[in-house]
């Protein structure tokens, strides 16, 4: 058993990437990964050495992420008027940070789906058959929301992207 809580414990900062990626909201993805591991830990006699931890890891956290956002499509949250911003933030000047907002604008924009998949292989670094595993799909079908996914991000950004014309 201490060597489940071992590799349990050893998961946390790609959990906690993960759902920060997802939620793009740390406190929220601080208590995704809280309630990951609380989950983890209770249940930890229901893992089978079968698989990886880390897959199943990811696959509670991915569970309690859509369940979290299903709930929330019951009742949205209201926001308090506090915290809208004063004053509108001005434009960024670094172009780094500008494209990054802008390829996270664009993850954000894609089905849910797809962006799942992305991030579990270009920013988790999974095979994609872990990846598959974790969201309970087929590899191909895997394979196929990431094509899309890449394609979808590539067009997104490009379009934002100002068009260079040939002087000739």
């Amino acid at each position: 058993m201490a060597q489940i809580l071992d590799e349990i414990e050893g998961c946390v900062p790609a959990l906690r990437r993960y759902a920060r990626a997802l939620t793009h909201n740390a406190d929220h993805a601080d208590d995704l990964v809280q309630d990951c591991l609380e989950r983890a830990i209770r249940k930890r006699g229901l893992w089978r050495p079968s698989g990886s931890v880390r897959s199943w890891m990811f696959r509670i956290l991915l569970n309690i992420h859509r369940n979290d956002l299903r709930r929330m499509r019951r009742a949205p949250v209201s926001l308090p008027l506090d915290i809208l911003p004063g004053d509108p933030a001005g434009p960024d000047a670094q172009p780094g940070r500008l494209a990054l907002a802008e390829t996270a604008r664009a993850m954000q924009a894609l089905p849910l789906d797809q962006r799942e998949a992305l991030l579990l292989v270009a920013v988790e670094e999974m095979s994609y058959a872990e990846a598959a595993s974790t969201l309970s799909i087929p590899v191909g079908t895997l394979m196929s929301r990431l094509a899309r996914g890449r394609t979808a991000l590539r067009q997104m950004t490009e379009a934002g992207a100002p068009k260079l014309r040939s002087v000739k």
